[in-house]
């Protein structure tokens, strides 16, 4: 009996030693050093954005979740961009440049739209292949959530507070 209460000990402790080893390792992801292009010609530079958080979601005008997703953003966009958040809507490379352009104008988009023609912003963020995909930057340029499909509105909402709050 005390041999398995031991191992038992043992494992527990193990266990307890691996939790706080990932906990304590876990590494900052720089934002990728991107400068999009707007469906209007407007450059924006990811790092020029530094000291605001900044939503970054691949989308494409053919995607239910993206769809679903827009009211949400255009919310968070109302809500929180007088207090310095940035959304940059990145239209796939698949997506037809006149499509992206006369959904944005047709639903009037208040956040930026960028092409990604070449999917070059999409091998900077890790490959995305699928839509939507959401990145949250820090105001120090790190990546805070990835979320491949639909994010949790109010989820979200709770993340933005709080790197507003800063």
């Amino acid at each position: 009996m005390k041999i398995k209460d031991w191992l038992l000990g043992l494992f527990l402790l193990a266990l307890i030693s691996a939790g706080i080893w990932i906990g304590l390792s876990k590494t900052v992801t720089p934002a990728p050093d991107a400068t999009f292009t707007t469906i209007t010609g407007k450059k924006i530079a990811l790092n020029a954005l530094r000291g605001k958080p900044v939503l970054v979601t691949f989308w494409a005008t053919d995607c239910p979740g993206c769809m679903e997703e827009i009211p949400h953003l255009i919310d968070l966009y109302k809500n929180y961009h007088e207090r310095g958040l940035e959304i940059i809507a990145v239209a796939m490379y698949y997506d037809p440049p006149n499509h992206v352009v006369t959904f944005a104008k047709d639903n009037a988009l208040p956040y930026e739209v960028a092409l990604d023609l070449q999917a070059e912003h999409a091998r900077d963020f890790g490959d995305v292949r699928l839509t939507p995909t959401t990145f949250l930057i820090m105001p120090d340029g790190s990546i805070a959530l990835q979320k491949i499909g639909a994010f949790d509105p109010d989820d979200m909402k709770t993340r933005i507070e709080a790197l507003l709050k800063g």
